[in-house]
């Protein structure tokens, strides 16, 4: 049987560089969309989490990421073409420049996602301090790689109508590719920004006004009959016996820390985990006075120095969840969750205390401390993964190891590019609980859920016989 067929139409939003506006853009687009009442299918490219929250929070439902290199192709896109049958239109962000990879050749771009998927390119361009230029910036996109459908132009921070007009007449004379919208500058920006990139839309009081004010934009800089001749429909692969290994069986209760202080999970993570036979607990760990009735633990990513005080605070939480540490609950925990297992962390000079289970003292720098890819190989002696599994994730963190009395020989995994915790390597580990700064994809991981899920089945087994 040919499970093959037609998607709904779609596009990528592509920008020159980090910075050049096409978060706005794509935002913009999927809430203009969802507020016409289409269903948008939402995707970003590579791991980010805060951009893909704001198109979740746009489209009304979650956005998938998709990344090249945390993924096989074949599952790449089959969890695109799981996730892009549900919408009536797909619009997938890019990240950083349209042709910037991991190397000179540009591999893992998003324009070769692009032709991946199938999909043509809308090209947003900063245009401050620049006319003809811009033409060229365009010309030079076309040129370069033939197989790249870009279609369309956006032009963003444009200063008066004369400079869009300038700007419009090069591009079009020059590239021949249609300018589609013009986004003048704005008096103030409407994301908030914060470290590399936008505040998280969970931490931004005026998150709602500002998707309005951004569909508003796009209503008046973009017209959807222009937008939607500029589509295409992909072909994408339905793949049967999506239930999951875990299905038909006892439900193992995994618990996810899921609050303003530890927001990142990938959609994808938490329907692996459900698929692999997990019933999923929300917990906030700044409001619970101790952890329900759980198989297993997940502390994802975040900022819990932005809610050090209240984490603090919350004594009983964290002395419940240390004494179930001690148990051999399993636990899980990424980057903001290994923070948050540790002893205490410093903030503009105030120490918080934290959970305690592992001996580290956390500090925060200025300037990132990790930022890109990794790839880890696991040692023996972790409780989830087996010895010599190659892992890929990526990390992000301004936070650094201010005191650890530990021996980088006893973290779980080698570090073969990366920063990793210590001496290059990643990985804290305490009974049945693995802490490490990585971030893990479930589709670039698939042993994860399994992994995660077995073991909360295990120490379910041990309470009931115990």
């Amino acid at each position: 049987m040919d499970n093959t067929k037609k998607g709904p139409p779609g596009l990528v939003i592509a920008g020159l560089g980090g910075g050049s506006g096409k978060s706005v853009v794509a935002v913009g687009l999927v809430a203009m969309l969802a507020r016409m009442g289409h269903r948008v299918a939402a995707f970003k490219k590579g791991p980010d989490y805060i951009d893909a929250g704001w198109l979740s929070l746009a489209a009304g439902s979650p956005c998938f990421n998709l990344d090249p290199f945390l993924m096989a192709e074949d599952a790449l896109l089959a969890s695109f073409a799981e996730h892009a049958e549900n919408g009536d239109f797909v619009i997938v962000e890019g990240n950083r420049g349209l042709y910037d990879g991991v190397d000179a050749s540009g591999t893992y771009s998003t324009a070769e996602l692009a032709v991946r998927l199938g999909l043509p390119v809308l090209l947003v361009v900063d245009c401050t301090k620049t006319t003809r230029t811009v033409a060229a910036m365009v010309l030079g996109c076309k040129l370069l790689d033939a197989k790249v459908d870009i279609r369309g132009v956006v032009l963003n921070r444009l200063g008066s109508a004369r400079h869009e007009k300038i700007v419009r007449e090069a591009v079009e004379k020059y590239t021949g590719i249609p300018v589609v919208g013009a986004v003048h500058r704005m008096k103030k920006d409407i994301f908030p920004m914060r470290h590399l990139g936008v505040t998280p839309f969970q931490e931004y009081d005026g998150a709602e006004e500002a998707l309005q004010l951004l569909a508003d934009t796009m209503e008046k800089s973009i017209s959807p009959r222009d937008l939607e001749p500029l589509m295409a429909t992909p072909l994408i692969v339905r793949r049967e016996g999506r239930a999951g290994a875990g299905a038909g069986t006892e439900k193992v209760r995994i618990g996810v820390i899921r609050d303003a202080a530890f927001q990142f999970y990938y959609p994808e993570n938490l329907l692996a985990l459900e698929r692999a036979g997990a019933e999923i607990v929300e917990i906030n760990s700044m409001v619970a006075v101790e952890l329900p009735e759980i198989d297993a633990l997940y502390i994802g990513g975040g900022f819990p120095e932005t809610s050090a005080r209240l984490l603090a605070e919350n004594v009983s939480f964290r002395q419940s969840l240390k004494k179930w540490a001690d148990r051999g609950l399993p636990i899980y925990a990424e980057c903001g969750g290994l923070i948050y297992l540790g002893e205490k962390i410093t903030v503009e000079g105030v120490d918080y205390p934290l959970v305690g289970v592992f001996p580290v003292h956390f500090t925060l720098e200025k300037k990132p401390q990790a930022h890109g890819y990794s790839v880890l190989e696991v040692r023996a002696g972790n409780p989830f993964y087996e010895q010599g599994t190659e892992i890929k994730g990526h990390e992000f963190r301004y936070s650094k190891v201010a005191f650890w009395a530990g021996s980088p020989a006893a973290l779980g995994f080698d570090v073969k590019r990366g920063v990793g915790f210590a001496g290059g390597r990643d990985g804290l580990i305490y009974k049945n609980v693995l802490a490490l700064y990585t971030h893990v994809h479930a589709v670039g991981t698939p042993q994860w859920a399994e992994a995660l899920t077995g073991k909360g089945a295990e120490f379910a087994r041990s309470k009931r016989e115990g």
